[in-house]
């Protein structure tokens, strides 16, 4: 059992509680005994009784035991046809440098107006990376604050943060030690940054911090200046060559303000209840999108334009998949795009006739979590951390920021569009549970491969100087 019980508001030293802990893990109850089918019995009845596990907790494994060797035995193997072509991260047109000798100037980017990041498509050290490596070089900013949840084991962003803490910077970092199997690797990035002189934080008792959120304070001639990334994946170098997440960088005052109010609530300083812009979890996230999903409901009466689209990890909260039939039994079109788990039932007659449900499986693992409501005028975009699970909403420190840029908005809708369009990579969530692929439910695939599309959009738009 890898679960760690650590009894939070007793322990005195949170990072000593769960060393040792993570000691213990090694000897843990076994949950779950795996052996091939093969196994001779009086072996198989050798290891269950030294473990003390019941007949019900042995299961029989028809194909391999352990699935990590298949790295060496198969994705090593030097078969280029087998491979996909190359794909090398571009930078987003507005974060490369005019001079090649001259690294970009991310604040200055960032005042032009709100940047929209879509990885692993662009890249994230010459965006999300050199936004902090920037800000701990720079000596007009005074204060980085930031979120860490899982990063590498040779993160340049913990570097950055250890150089802007010996530098005399004000450095605040959150790290989340009970990151479940990423524990160990975080208390020793915790341990360096304190020594640097940085202000660690380790959140909240009874909740994790699963938000992705930086902050910078910056001097500047009319004063200080604010600048934030939230994020919907992890400060994770390595994950984010192959993980879909989005990001947003903003100057916008608002959200800094709020964003400043959260890292307040995460360091204890303060308690916050309400937000500006950002739907923060477990204040109030989960009325948020309910509130949202009402809206819409109740738009859809009015005129008949009522949609909501969602692409997430999950979909297993009861509260969200009740909201989410309420919707449907008013009519309201709604597609989710849901990677994993999904406990709601689409295209039930009376219950939920207008979502449909698809997960898009390929190239790149889906991360990025997407929130759209309405159309036209009313449409409302917000990206973050959150999937709807109970964990999530209630038990985590969660936050979904808005996209109000119209031309960032566009990349939103155009990025929902592929995903929805794409009968090359897709599985589509039938009434019955199961899933099918979408290429053999259309008469007429059009071979729309959503990883392939988005890819070249990229390329394209840096092309064509946008």
């Amino acid at each position: 059992n890898a679960d760690l019980s650590i009894e939070e508001d007793e322990a005195d030293d949170l990072l000593l509680a769960i060393e040792e802990e993570l000691r213990k893990r090694r000897f843990g109850k076994v949950v779950r005994l795996e052996v091939e089918r093969s196994m001779p019995h009086a072996t198989r009845t050798l290891l269950q009784q030294g473990l003390g596990l019941g007949a019900e907790e042995v299961y029989e494994i028809s194909g391999m035991l352990d699935l990590t060797a298949l790295e060496d035995a198969i994705a090593d193997i030097d078969m280029p046809r087998l491979q996909p072509h190359p794909w090398q991260p571009i930078v987003p047109l507005r974060l490369q440098a005019p001079d090649e000798d001259e690294p970009c100037d991310v604040f200055a980017a960032i005042r032009d107006g709100d940047v929209l990041l879509h990885h692993p498509y662009e890249s994230f050290s010459g965006s999300v990376q050199r936004f902090i490596e920037q800000a701990a070089s720079d000596p007009d900013v005074l204060t980085i604050k930031q979120t860490l949840y899982r990063t590498s084991g040779d993160s340049p962003i913990v570097r950055a943060l250890i150089e802007a803490a010996e530098q005399g910077k004000q450095v605040v970092v959150l790290v989340e030690i009970k990151a479940r199997f990423d524990e160990r690797a975080n208390i020793v990035w915790a341990r360096a940054l304190e020594r640097a002189g940085a202000h660690v934080a380790y959140g909240l008792v009874g909740l994790k911090t699963h938000c992705k959120a930086a902050l910078v304070v910056r001097r500047e001639a009319r004063g200080l200046r604010r600048y934030v990334h939230i994020g919907t994946g992890n400060y994770n170098p390595k994950t984010a060559r192959g993980y879909v997440d989005l990001g947003l960088l903003t100057d916008d005052p608002e959200l800094c303000s709020d964003v400043t109010d959260l890292f307040n609530v995460l360091t204890g300083i303060a308690r916050q209840l309400s937000y500006r812009k950002l739907l923060v979890a477990p204040v109030g996230l989960r009325d948020g999108l309910v509130a949202l999903i009402d809206q819409e409901i109740e738009r859809h009466g009015l005129d008949g334009s009522g949609r909501i689209v969602m692409k997430l990890n999950a979909m297993v909260d009861p509260r969200m998949i009740a909201a989410l039939y309420r919707a449907s039994q008013a009519g309201v079109p709604i597609d989710l795009i849901i990677r994993g788990m999904c406990s709601l039932q689409p295209g039930v007659p009376g219950v939920s006739e207008t979502i449909r449900v698809r997960s898009v499986v390929g190239r790149f693992l889906e991360h990025s979590r997407i929130f759209w409501f309405g159309s036209g005028e009313h449409e409302r975009f917000l990206i973050g951390s959150a999937d709807a699970m109970e964990r999530n909403l209630d038990r985590r420190i969660e936050a979904l920021a808005p996209v109000e840029d119209p031309a960032l908005q566009d990349r939103l809708r155009e990025i929902v569009r592929v995903l929805v369009g794409d009968d090359r990579r897709s599985w589509q969530l039938g009434a019955d549970g199961e899933w099918r692929r979408v290429e053999t439910l259309v008469e007429e695939p059009t071979g729309l491969d959503a990883f392939e599309t988005l890819m070249g959009i990229t390329r394209a738009s840096l092309e064509a100087g946008g």
